[in-house]
């Protein structure tokens, strides 16, 4: 299957029986062009799939050596380190790296794509921001055979390749690790929809438990929109002020867990004698809270280094580049036990 053919001013041109040149005004809105004429043109160049060319003449059609990176955002540790890892590869290879920040907003994801497309980069690493479910905004990067890997938020179903960790058995250890403590009440701080990764770390957290032959507590589970120090407060002091407080916290993110430990030690309860806490990712800040956050290991640095390594050999397989089922990388994590979840 062949790349799509990239659309040019001359088609639009030829579709409406009009000169280059007035179709090359009527896309700037030049003032020579009538209003009527140039409203035709835009509708037209939008349904043909047309994009301007923000490159210098002699670039036309080609594309920049230039690799789109679209996160959530650049502030917290994991995406950081990520970042490293795809830089550290993408210099090597002769490439920069332009990064955009969704801020967890599916509107503001869809505009960068097409911000990433119009200036043709080679390839785009991203990871999907909380509100996205809908993926069709993608499609435009296969169908112009544009390298396209999604790396730890990643859709269910999309033919490209994913690089992620397994969720799933994550939540599971870090649950089993709490019940290996002697944890009988385990609460759970979850985000995100059915299609997160954040539930499939639930998934795990409420395997681990049905195992065990614990009772799974629906107002033990609670949701927060954003994966942020405010949000993990309030759903540490609602889990607190439960009749039945929880013994233990699973929390998908070290900035959840330091919430909780911080609030738990605000409240006069401690940790870990009453209540074990671990967190996920192993930010620097989960070894500097007292006391230390246990938590899961997120190879953030080598999932950046997997995703543009993926990048660059299929922009040097030339054959079949658009003939592509979902091809999914999984990187091994591993539990940090800290002083946070030592109850024996």
């Amino acid at each position: 299957m062949k790349g799509k053919k990239e659309v040019t001013i001359y088609d639009i041109a030829k579709k409406l029986s009009l000169a280059t040149s007035t179709i090359s005004r009527g896309l700037k809105e030049h003032p020579t062009i009538s209003k009527k004429t140039v409203e035709k043109i835009k509708k037209t160049a939008a349904e043909m799939g047309y994009r301007p060319n923000n490159l210098a003449a002699s670039l036309r059609g080609n594309k920049m050596k230039t690799i789109g990176v679209l996160l959530p955002t650049i502030t917290q540790p994991f995406l950081s380190s990520l970042i490293s890892g795809i830089e550290e590869v993408a210099q090597k290879a002769g490439y920069t790296v332009l990064i955009m920040q969704s801020h967890d907003s599916y509107k503001e994801e869809v505009e960068l794509t097409q911000s990433l497309y119009d200036n043709r980069v080679s390839g785009v690493i991203c990871s999907l921001a909380m509100e996205t479910k809908n993926t069709d905004h993608f499609k435009r990067f296969i169908e112009n055979d544009t390298a396209l890997v999604f790396v730890d938020r990643v859709p269910k179903s999309f033919d490209t390749y994913h690089v992620v960790i397994d969720n799933f058995a994550a939540g599971y250890k870090a649950t089993k690790h709490l019940i290996s403590q002697g944890c009988k009440r385990i609460a759970h701080i979850t985000a995100g929809n059915e299609f997160s990764i954040y539930y499939e770390r639930k998934q795990g957290y409420l395997a681990a438990l049905e195992e065990h032959n614990l009772t799974i507590d629906d107002e033990l589970i609670v949701r927060v929109d954003r994966i942020t120090y405010k949000e993990a407060r309030k759903a540490t002091l609602k889990l607190l002020e439960l009749q039945k407080p929880p013994d233990g916290i699973f929390a998908p993110g070290d900035i959840l867990g330091v919430s909780a430990i911080q609030v738990a030690e605000q409240q006069g309860v401690k940790v870990p004698e009453k209540l074990a806490i671990i967190g996920f990712n192993n930010d620097p800040i989960s070894s500097i809270i007292d006391p230390n956050l246990s938590t899961v290991s997120h190879p953030a640095f080598k999932m950046g280094q997997t995703s543009a390594e993926i990048i660059f050999n299929r922009l040097r397989n030339t054959k079949n580049k658009s003939d592509i089922v979902k091809q999914i990388a999984f990187l091994n994590t591993e539990i940090l036990v800290r002083e946070s979840s030592k109850k024996s």
